[in-house]
């Protein structure tokens, strides 16, 4: 008698056009309606001034601020993603995070101490040399659950923005992490950032 009384609710609400907010046997015949899920992918909005630390490194490695190369997404393979942890965690073990001494915000890539920005653009600099595509690559600026400034890496890749962060060798989703974010580079020229 129960199959029967939910069927009719079923056929009833599906000719009315209305979903069934009916849990049961047959509840996933009709799904309620639900909001959409967060992107995938960080939406840019405008353009923004880059970080002036980033402006200072692209002045003295121009080579690593060229315009990029290669692919904007990369399928991400098992291989690829065992890749991409293993230079998280190696960057995340091998760099002594230490904040800059005297205040002024230096960025570099391939140090043996440094912050937040300093191991993103050491992952970024790791990656391009194993053969990832300079377009995928885009380091990024947010704010953490204390309030602080924090820089991260992004890899754009088939299964969304992943996120390198010094804070864990977990690779995340970027709708996955705790951050506030705030400003992207472009994947296509690394000197122009947008607002997030």
């Amino acid at each position: 008698m129960l199959a029967k009384t939910v069927l009719a609710a079923l056929l009833i609400s599906s000719a009315l056009g209305v979903g069934s907010a009916f849990a049961g046997p047959a509840a996933g015949l009709a799904r309620p309606l639900r909001s959409a899920p967060p992107s995938q992918f960080i939406t840019a909005t405008k353009f923004t001034l880059a970080p002036f630390a980033f402006v200072r490194f692209c002045k003295d490695n121009s080579g690593s601020c060229d315009a990029g190369r290669g692919d904007a997404e990369v399928t991400l393979t098992p291989a690829l993603r065992a890749e991409l942890l293993r230079i998280n965690s190696t960057v995340n073990r091998t760099i002594i995070a230490q904040n800059d001494d005297d205040g002024d915000d230096v960025w570099a890539q391939d140090v043996t101490a440094g912050d937040c920005e300093d191991f993103a653009l050491t992952k970024r600099h790791q990656l391009i040399k194993a053969g990832w595509p300079t377009r995928s690559l885009r380091i990024a600026v947010a704010k953490t659950r204390a309030g602080e400034g924090h820089a991260v890496l992004v890899v754009r890749t088939s299964e969304g923005d992943l996120v390198l962060d010094n804070r864990s060798s977990a690779v995340r989703a970027w709708n996955q992490t705790d951050l506030k974010w705030i400003k992207i580079q472009s994947g296509d020229n690394p000197r122009l950032w947008y607002d997030i």
